[in-house]
């Protein structure tokens, strides 16, 4: 009983079109900002080093370094706030989870590229 109550409350709130990334990409987040009465929607650019939980409950964290200063923000996926999720490059991993990247600093925090292997067939 409790968890259907829950589960019909969750369902009006997740979005069906979730945009395709993964942990090691570099993806821009649109996020709404209220100041005052004012609402407008800042970008913020960075690597996605962890995703975690399932249905309404999923988020993703992403890291960026801004004056030398590393700076992480976690993202409800479903979110009203959180307006688009774009992926503009795709990194090479090896773990589930990159925090890692925490004690690198400089050029040693950018992962490799992946190239795609999709083939064209004719």
């Amino acid at each position: 009983m409790k968890t259907e109550i829950l589960d019909a409350v969750a369902s009006k709130s997740i979005k069906e079109k979730i945009p395709h990334f993964e942990i090691g990409d570099i993806v821009d987040v649109n996020c709404k900002i209220k100041e005052g009465n004012k609402e407008r929607i800042q970008i913020f650019t960075g690597t996605v080093i962890a995703r975690k939980g399932r249905g309404i409950n999923e988020t993703f964290t992403v890291r960026r370094i801004v004056n030398n200063e590393g700076v992480e923000r976690i993202f409800p996926l479903h979110s009203p706030n959180v307006v688009n999720v774009k992926a503009i490059r795709s990194g090479k991993k090896r773990r589930a989870k990159l925090y890692f990247l925490r004690q690198r600093s400089g050029k040693a925090v950018k992962l490799a590229q992946r190239h795609s292997t999709h083939t064209v067939s004719k």
